[in-house]
């Protein structure tokens, strides 16, 4: 676990000599590090009872980004440049790997980013606590739809990071218990919200669902930018949801 905490946070965790291995085995509990990476940020919006909401869910997502590592933003910049391209897979694969960044890019982070950021001033404008658990809420979707992608993908290139986690995932201990946690989490955290809860439970396989089909068919596959992304976009996906509801 703190091999997996390690890869996906910037907590300092992680134990002498662990390795991505290490964290692969413990993939299925990635649902539960979205709730221990949201908490920060859910404190923060708890600010609007005594500053704009628009600060304080700016404030609160930037947490979210940072306790991340901007590992997952590095993520959404790569597709959203690389979806750009006309071409084979194979040269879309090239510009992810690519480090120069285009328009794609800043485009993805607009859709991407921006969306959630006015939901979540939306919703703490109404109710700061009711807004911290759907920050909660949709970073549990975050990592699940991320763990469905990993489920049920196979990697474009052998030699992505996203392959342990395909491998480890095969066995079918693991593989039950991440589609309950995948499925279960998200809407048991927005239960508080009423409605909110079934939207919640949509989000992050609808969201997976999306994002295998855009892969296989641009990419040839999943990768880590590709799976990164999704759990991007899923956050975005749900709290524009609940926003709305």
């Amino acid at each position: 676990m703190r091999a997996l905490l390690a890869f996906f946070t910037t907590l300092p965790v992680a134990a002498p000599g662990s390795s991505l291995e290490d964290a692969a085995r413990k993939a299925y509990l990635l649902p539960l590090v979205g709730i221990l990476a949201g908490l920060p940020g859910a404190a923060l919006l708890l600010l609007a009872y005594a500053v704009p909401p628009g600060v304080a869910a700016t404030l609160a997502l930037g947490a979210l980004l940072l306790m991340a590592g901007l590992h997952h933003t590095d993520g959404v910049m790569d597709v959203g440049d690389a979806l750009m391209v006309r071409g084979s897979p194979e040269r879309r694969r090239e510009v992810l790997k690519d480090t120069r960044v285009g328009a794609g890019a800043f485009g993805a982070l607009f859709i991407v980013y921006a969306s959630p950021l006015a939901a979540l001033a939306a919703l703490a404008g109404v109710s700061p606590l009711r807004a911290a658990v759907a920050l909660l809420a949709s970073e549990a979707a975050a990592r699940s739809a991320m763990l469905l992608l990993l489920v049920f993908g196979g990697p474009a290139d052998a030699r992505s990071s996203s392959a342990y986690f395909v491998r480890s995932l095969k066995a079918r201990g693991r593989k039950g218990a991440a589609l309950v946690l995948a499925l279960a989490l998200p809407p048991l955290v927005a239960l508080p919200l009423a409605p909110g809860a079934l939207v919640a439970s949509l989000a992050a396989p609808a969201t997976a669902a999306f994002a295998l089909a855009l892969a296989k068919r641009a990419f040839g596959g999943i990768s880590g930018d590709v799976v990164g992304a999704t759990g991007e976009l899923a956050r975005a996906v749900l709290l524009v949801a609940l926003s709305a509801v």
